[in-house]
């Protein structure tokens, strides 16, 4: 069975899958997901076992995934009688181990979440030391959520993204569910457009299928296939990656890994980001710097909310 969220015994919080990932590829966290202790996040089910009694994850550690990123049982974990994230539990509840996001935040919070370690890292699979009197009365009266459910907000891109990718065939559901971002409320169908409308609102999560990525070698630029028509006539899209901004980046090895791969592949990729709209720029023609063109660009302000990634059935 997979669910997005677990408690993380070592940071005392509920974790969804994305922070898991946001902190593997955090090159200032100390963080491997591969040795810290998970257990269930429903409060009553902790209570009932020991530190030992963990999850493991799927796709928390791979730069680039298709299959949607989850906390699962092991063989050996227990679960009281009635729990919902029992592995049983899913045959009378009619949950499915698909690979759609069934956890839709109802914001995407644009201040990054701080993770303040509580106890030293463990290995999932060793046997745990006793622990602190106050974090083990932490994990059974936890105050950080009132429930066992996924949060409601989010400040990685990755879910919000994931889960308009993994559920573009239910066009109603993504209609039906709302997202705010900053000031601006509207439905995950609305707040996610293509590039070549981005003239019909700012604000929004733009996302476009990449025609090619420029390697500058310590900058990148991003095409886009589809074109933006302005004044009856088509001008290309596309956005920059700056030296600085990518240096400064404490994904940056990730980062660099997923953008090389991606100027590479022969596979359809698409980039999805928020935060700037690109807008009509004249550029110098590079057979003659007298003359310029037109072109719908803009600087990537925030890495943090850029993606590049597979998206099946998106078109």
């Amino acid at each position: 069975m997979k669910f997005d969220t677990a408690y993380s015994l070592t940071l005392d919080e509920k974790l969804s899958i994305y922070d898991v990932r946001e902190l593997n590829f955090d090159e200032t966290a100390d963080f491997d997901s591969d040795r810290e202790p998970f257990l269930c996040p429903n409060d009553a089910c902790r209570a009932a076992f020991d530190g030992g009694n963990v999850l493991s994850t799927f796709n928390a550690k791979n730069v680039n995934y298709l299959r949607t990123p989850h906390f699962k049982n092991k063989p050996g974990t227990r679960h009281i009688k009635g729990c919902r994230y029992a592995s049983d539990h899913k045959t009378a509840t009619g949950e499915s181990d698909d690979e759609r996001e069934d956890n839709f935040p109802s914001e995407f919070v644009l201040t990054r979440r701080q993770y303040l370690r509580k106890s030293p890292a463990i290995s999932a699979d060793a046997s745990p030391s006793p622990e602190p009197a106050s974090v083990a009365e932490n994990r059974t009266q936890t105050s950080h959520h009132n429930n066992d459910t996924a949060p409601d907000k989010t400040s990685v891109f990755a879910h919000p993204v994931e889960c308009y990718v993994s559920n573009i065939d239910d066009k109603d559901k993504l209609k039906a569910m709302p997202l705010k971002i900053g000031e601006h409320t509207a439905t995950y169908w609305a707040f996610f457009k293509k590039i070549e409308y981005l003239q019909d609102n700012k604000g929004l999560i733009y996302w476009g299928r990449i025609k090619a990525i420029k390697d500058y070698i310590s900058s990148f630029r991003i095409d886009f296939e589809k074109k933006v028509w302005f004044d009856k006539k088509p001008y290309s899209v596309n956005v920059y990656l700056s030296k600085k901004l990518i240096d400064s980046y404490r994904k940056r090895t990730a980062f660099l890994e997923q953008i090389k791969a991606a100027a590479g592949s022969q596979r359809p990729l698409y980039c999805f980001f928020y935060g700037v709209t690109p807008e009509l720029k004249q550029v110098p023609s590079k057979q003659n710097p007298e003359q310029t063109f037109g072109v719908f660009s803009a600087n990537i302000e925030n890495l943090d909310h850029l993606i590049i990634r597979e998206a099946p059935g998106i078109e």
